[in-house]
């Protein structure tokens, strides 16, 4: 799944598709994981309000390939991930035994349209580091060549939509059933790890969960639809240190590093259970209810409370107050729960005491992270939006990218109002966008944008060929 000034010493650093437990504070130039330095959504300093095709773009870098994951900055430098077809067909992919069919159910239909019909060609999955300033390729890795063994969802899904994650010194990007993979800011590959599965996940949707840095150990989870487990790797390596298998399905959200009490854990969201598991040996410390199927939404946390939400089938957003042991479900550490107005597949922002939530059709609701009260709840953007990109917000902004291209920006506070919105023809934006060193980057299907309020002109990056 993501700032302080820099020195500073933060006892807590969290992150989705990567979080950070230990690590000295950010500085405003850092987003280390996709959902920021402190894995709520959230960024310090500011970000540009409005732009347009002609205003604001710093520059425009084309992207290779298809990927849909979150770019991650550290200072000077970004890294993103991609699949590219090789050209190369595969007349006989390898398929995993199995693999179930689409079944009929809420939204089933929907889903049925948007399952694809698995791989066709061989992939190169690659990790990319781009120049913050310029949008330039500095360096282009091939991590693995493979034929996928299954597809992904045709609009909203890919091969590279698992986030990486940075310390600030190696930057560590999964792509699943493909492998784990560190490299450092020159792109030397440091190591890489198999680690023995092929996913086989619900109607085809592909694969999404990302890795999270918890001190020295990187913790990432396999939930699909046969053996599913949660595994920590030594991050300085590679070793495995622990695997404990999980009594899940598929699920898509990305593990929450949170410290406690002088403990840490990580939390993690499922079907059936909601888990926090010692990172030092797997050992399950607290579990509750469930969220129903699809588990998208990665948690959040503050004061020594964790926020979990799934929206599709049985939707559901607790607030859990950590430091009980055992099956919390049916106690009074569940301290509040809604099941109206909650989101799919996009995670929820938390700042000043307010949790904010969108719908993937564009509804907001805004509630008190204590007492679980809404401030207002579901009300509608200007238009009919679909969204799959999660929110994320600075100085009193949150900022809401649509897949019209669109990228609605609204007041943070008790009141809903729309301060801006702000088109890119011809873009869909699916990756979650990204604030560091006061700009704004949005990741689209082929381009990356960088934007800036000191800029008046596009600078189109065109280098963007093989380096080694």
């Amino acid at each position: 799944m993501k700032k302080a000034v820099a020195g500073v010493l933060l006892g807590l650093l969290m992150a989705g598709a990567g979080a950070i437990v230990g690590a000295q504070g950010p500085d405003q130039a850092h987003w280390p994981q996709w959902r920021g330095p402190f894995y709520n959504g959230m960024a310090r300093g500011d970000a540009p309000t409005v732009w347009s095709e002609t205003s604001n773009i710093k520059w425009k870098a084309d992207i290779p390939g298809r990927g849909h994951s979150t770019p991650v900055i550290w200072g000077d430098r970004i890294f993103l991930t991609t699949a590219i077809p090789t050209g190369k067909p595969a007349s006989a992919p390898p398929a995993a035994a199995g693999t179930p069919e689409p079944v009929n159910q809420q939204g089933g239909g929907q889903q049925r349209r948007g399952r694809d019909s698995g791989p066709q060609a061989e992939h190169k999955f690659e990790v990319l580091c781009l120049d913050r300033k310029t949008g330039k390729l500095l360096w282009q890795r091939t991590a693995k060549v493979a034929v996928p063994h299954e597809g992904y969802h045709r609009a909203y899904g890919s091969f590279a939509s698992n986030s990486p994650v940075t310390d600030g010194k190696y930057v560590y990007a999964s792509f699943g059933s493909r492998g784990v993979y560190c490299y450092d800011f020159n792109g030397k590959l440091i190591w890489e790890k198999d680690l023995g599965v092929q996913m086989r996940m619900r109607l085809g949707f592909g694969e999404g969960s990302g890795p999270t840095l918890v001190g020295n150990r990187l913790v990432l989870i396999f939930d699909h639809e046969a053996d599913s487990f949660i595994v920590s790797l030594d991050k300085r390596t590679g070793k495995e240190l622990w695997r404990v298998p999980r009594d899940e399905r598929s699920s898509w959200s990305t593990p929450l590093a949170v410290q406690h009490a002088g403990r840490k854990q990580v939390v993690v969201t499922g079907t059936t259970r909601v888990r926090s598991y010692n990172p030092e040996n797997g050992k399950v410390l607290w579990e509750s209810a469930g969220l129903g199927a699809n588990a998208i939404p990665v948690p959040v946390d503050q004061n020594g409370v964790v926020y979990v939400m799934s929206g599709f089938r049985d939707p559901r957003l607790m607030a859990i107050k950590l430091g009980k042991e055992g099956d919390l479900s049916e106690s009074d550490s569940i301290l509040w729960s809604h099941t109206r107005g909650l989101a799919y597949t996009t995670s929820p922002v938390l700042h000043d005491n307010r949790l904010y939530v969108v719908t993937d059709n564009g509804l907001v609701s805004v509630f008190n992270a204590t007492t679980g009260e809404p401030h207002y709840a579901q009300v509608r953007l200007p238009k009919a939006y679909n969204l799959k990109a999660s929110p994320v917000g600075a100085n009193g902004k949150l900022y809401l990218a649509t897949e019209d291209g669109d990228v609605v920006v609204i007041k943070l506070g008790e009141k809903f109002e729309v301060i801006a919105t702000n088109n890119l023809e011809d873009q869909v934006f699916i990756a979650t966008p990204v604030i560091a060193g006061g700009e704004l980057f949005l990741r689209g299907q082929n381009h990356l944008f960088c934007i800036s309020q000191k800029s008046s002109r596009i600078v189109k990056d065109r280098s963007h060929k093989r380096l080694q």
